[in-house]
């Protein structure tokens, strides 16, 4: 088997808690399309929203308002709902990542059941693939769940990292190890690979020197969290070294 080629991670910045920010005191400050232009003209490569029904972070709105701005890649995170495909579809996002949520659920928690899911997420990515829209589905680092995903039609994965976030500290190697048999899986199946949750500056350089063929990572809520002590621009700064191969 020949080596896997090094490919250039690209950082989508997950900007939520900008709006979870704004929504607790009402009005438009901090602005959600400021923080989607200052991500991009510091360094990252996308922009990564998750709009949830109750909107208590990211809006309807919003979509609409941040995609004229956007000039690397738009991705929408969400249940793929009808009212869901529509917003994707309306704004012709990049890329649509499709995940298993409850309508008030706190955080994503985890991955699709490919399998128990797979004449639903067929008819979803057929319509995404209509509109010419790239599909990635969230999924735990599973193969039975990733062979699920390219049976579906899915473009790429997005492997669910809080388990390996949990796991870092205690046994970098053992949190990392079902990741690795995930990524090879889906790389020898011709998926792209994404991976997002609780990836920070603690454990993310570790999980791309490890997977050195991860298409992109996508972080919120410890990226925005760390640009509260070092700027935006400092903070996207030290993502990106993360990131370099």
């Amino acid at each position: 088997m020949q080596p896997y080629l090094i490919v250039m991670t690209r950082l989508s910045v997950n900007i939520n808690k900008i709006a979870t920010l704004r929504n607790s005191r009402g009005g438009s400050v901090p602005s959600v399309v400021d923080a989607a232009i200052n991500c991009q003209k510091f360094g990252a490569e996308g922009i990564t929203i998750h709009p949830r029904p109750d909107e208590r972070h990211i809006r309807r709105q919003d979509v609409y308002d941040i995609k004229p701005h956007i000039y690397t890649e738009l991705n929408i995170e969400g249940y793929p709902s009808d009212d869901f495909l529509k917003l994707v579809i309306d704004v012709k996002a990049d890329q649509a990542t499709l995940v298993p949520d409850k309508p008030g659920q706190l955080t994503s928690d985890h991955g699709w059941n490919t399998i128990e899911n797979e004449d639903f997420l067929v008819d979803v990515i057929n319509e995404l693939k209509k509109h010419g829209i790239r599909s990635s589905i969230f999924v735990d680092p599973d193969v039975k769940m990733v062979e699920g995903a390219k049976r579906v039609g899915a473009n790429r994965i997005e492997l669910y990292t809080e388990p390996y976030a949990a796991n870092y500290m205690k046994d970098p190697e053992k949190a990392i190890a079902p990741f690795i048999e995930a990524a090879k899986l889906a790389k020898n199946l011709g998926l792209g690979i994404n991976a997002g949750h609780d990836l920070s500056l603690k454990n993310l350089k570790y999980f791309v020197d490890m997977i050195p063929y991860i298409d992109e990572v996508s972080i919120g809520h410890a990226l925005i969290s760390d640009a509260l002590y070092m700027g935006l621009h400092n903070t996207i700064k030290e993502y990106l070294e993360c990131i370099k191969p």
